[in-house]
């Protein structure tokens, strides 16, 4: 699964996925339920905007379930209750990052984390699905969920005991993702090479979501 991660500072974002964003402030340490930088196709163009950062979905009336929601597993996308809506309706979005945190299991207990990034996209995507739930009261929620899939060599090392990683777009696939067909769409959904990531352990200081500074970055020896 992916649980926390980095975005990039706002004119970075707007460069690269030529968007205009009304406000977002960098994070270092996005974490689930935080209001999250995201694109979606609206009405023939991008649009960017920002989502609660777990899906809850359009049954759930505006109330978020009680299982975790950040993360679509790629297997379930097209038949589990939460993610076969927003599939089947094309409510797909990319998730603007510039890094990801995983943690990695000690042979002799505790966990390590490691940031990881991609060598040739300094600012990247991850791929997911959104939905809007009307509460009771009409208070409208969007919200939404990253894809995640098997991981290549690098993340099996690096996350050893969930064996997943993200489902990260390359950049040409963008576009097939927000507004191709659903077969199109599927076939941007691409393990991401190995050997184009980069990784390094980082301190235990992001386990901690109150933690959000550039720090959490560094390499710890």
């Amino acid at each position: 699964m992916c649980g926390r991660y980095v975005t990039p500072e706002i004119a970075e974002a707007e460069r690269n996925l030529m968007v205009h964003w009304l406000e977002y402030e960098r994070s270092y340490n996005v974490a689930p339920t935080d209001r999250v930088p995201v694109v979606r196709w609206v009405d023939g163009a991008r649009q960017a905007l920002r989502m609660r950062w777990g899906l809850v979905p359009f049954f759930a009336r505006g109330v978020p379930p009680k299982y975790s929601t950040i993360n679509a597993a790629i297997e379930n996308v097209r038949r589990a209750p939460s993610w076969r809506s927003p599939w089947s309706r094309s409510q797909r979005y990319l998730m603007v990052a510039s890094g990801f945190f995983e943690w990695h299991v000690l042979a002799g207990g505790g966990k390590r984390p490691y940031y990881i990034t991609c060598a040739d996209q300094p600012v990247f995507t991850f791929a997911g699905l959104w939905d809007r739930s009307v509460a009771a009261d009409g208070t409208e929620m969007l919200s939404c969920a990253l894809i995640t899939m098997p991981p290549n060599a690098l993340m099996a090392e690096i996350h050893n005991a969930k064996q997943r990683m993200p489902a990260i777009l390359a950049a040409e696939d963008r576009d097939p993702w927000l507004q191709g067909t659903p077969e199109e769409a599927w076939t941007a959904l691409k393990q991401y090479p190995a050997e184009t990531m980069v990784a390094h352990p980082v301190s235990p200081r992001v386990n901690t979501p109150r933690n959000n500074d550039a720090e959490l970055l560094q390499p710890m020896t």
